[in-house]
């Protein structure tokens, strides 16, 4: 039998790799003086949802400029999901080649790129642009804990619930502010817009630590070499477990991105105010921070994580419920439920990639494999379901629909949680 653990440590996305000696040196001198590396994470967190979240609330307007389907429509959250699950596979060679200071730079200006160019007038800057804001959140996403394990090793903790919370608030504020800055800057293109300032701030930050970085280093010297040979450690792709825990992760991960995609639509179509709807939005996202805090903390203290899983489906489930039986009349109901079981099942799927694995070198693996197809399979979730509300012309079919992927998510969650190891 397992250990129980108190806390789930991080998965370390440089756990295999030894950086170059002026790297390591380089680096030691940024600990010496945290604050700047400090105020990086902080702005870099703020950026990891915000670029999506925003997005959201004004789905209607966007769509209607360019005379689009509700199918095509749902392609401004479904592509950026596709190139959140490619761009993982690249991070970690990346910041192999090039150090993680630089690609988190180069994330954070692609960031801010990709989000001035949604803006641009023809309709293929649009999706070309949202290909570029998934592939720079798939860097952060991969390299962020990793970099917080590094630097932070004796507050990883805490710097996890900082990260965390950070990227909570700032999906929490760009889907409340959505609508507001849509009316104060004359349209969707400048409430979307005003997001690249943020994403430019963070990424000037993060210019002396890239220098810091990479004085001293050769030039075309790589920042690190691997431990580990790829292919060391089990074959996860012959391993049931590893599947349902990717499965797990991409399933609730469809239905976190359905919710963005589609929500403050399915209320506005219901009767509520566009302004109404943002805040609900809003609201939603803002209390996922609940699950996600908790929700690790008692996976860690227990030696499965059934119970855990089948409760935060049913938060899921009951608020997904409600959106069919009474979308307005109990809309902040709903959205507090889906809001708490949203955020406990993304912090288990999280968790269950560091419980079910032996060592740090398979837990990073697993958590590369869960990330690629999970999103890959979160992407079709907008689209599949914007494609059967275009035909069905309703939400009845396919909140049904998510109400189906509840029951998978359970039965996974029952595999996944089981007390074992790959």
């Amino acid at each position: 039998m397992s250990e129980t653990r108190s806390e789930a440590p991080l998965i370390d996305a440089e756990e295999d790799l030894s950086p170059a000696p002026p790297v390591a040196e380089a680096r030691r001198r940024l600990r010496a003086h945290p604050a700047l590396v400090l105020l990086g994470i902080v702005l870099a967190s703020l950026n990891m949802r915000a670029a999506l979240s925003g997005v959201s609330p004004l789905v209607g307007e966007i769509g209607d400029h360019f005379h689009l389907t509700a199918t095509v429509s749902s392609l401004v959250t479904t592509i950026p999901l596709i190139f959140m699950g490619l761009g993982s596979i690249a991070a970690p060679k990346l910041a192999r080649r090039w150090g993680t200071e630089t690609v988190l730079f180069g994330a954070l200006a692609l960031l801010c790129g990709g989000i001035l160019l949604r803006i641009a007038p023809p309709v293929v800057a649009l999706f070309v642009g949202c290909a570029l804001v998934g592939t720079a959140i798939a860097l952060l996403n991969v390299l962020m804990p990793g970099l917080i394990k590094r630097d932070f090793p004796e507050k990883a903790a805490a710097m996890t619930a900082l990260y965390s919370t950070a990227m909570i608030l700032g999906a929490t504020a760009s889907a409340a502010a959505a609508v507001p800055l849509e009316n104060a800057l004359g349209g969707w293109r400048g409430s979307l817009a005003s997001w690249s300032v943020l994403a430019a701030v963070a990424a000037l930050v993060w210019i002396p630590q890239v220098l810091i970085a990479r004085r001293g280093t050769k030039h075309g010297a790589a920042a690190g070499t691997p431990k580990h040979l790829v292919e060391d450690g089990p074959n996860l792709s012959r391993s049931p477990l590893a599947w349902q825990i990717t499965l797990f992760m991409g399933s609730q991960s469809l239905v976190a991105y359905v919710c963005i995609a589609w929500m403050p639509t399915i209320f506005t179509d219901n009767g509520m105010s566009k302004s109404q709807a943002g805040l609900v939005f809003a609201f939603n996202t803002l209390v996922q921070m609940v699950g996600s805090f908790v929700v690790p903390m008692l996976a860690g203290r227990v030696r499965s994580q059934r119970l855990l899983a089948v409760a935060v489906v049913a938060l899921m489930a009951v608020g997904i419920a409600g959106l069919l039986a009474a979308p307005v009349a109990g809309a902040w109901v709903w959205a507090a439920l889906l809001g708490v079981g949203q955020g406990g099942a993304l912090g288990l799927a999280l968790t269950m990639m560091v419980l079910r694995t032996r060592d740090a070198h398979t837990a990073a693996r697993l958590s590369g494999m869960a990330q690629t197809w999970g999103y890959l399979l979160a992407a079709a979730g907008p689209l599949a379901l914007g494609a059967v509300h275009q035909v069905t012309g309703g939400w009845s079919i396919p909140i049904a629909i998510l109400l189906a992927v509840c029951v998978g998510l359970v039965l996974l969650g029952l595999g996944a949680g089981r007390d074992r190891k790959i």
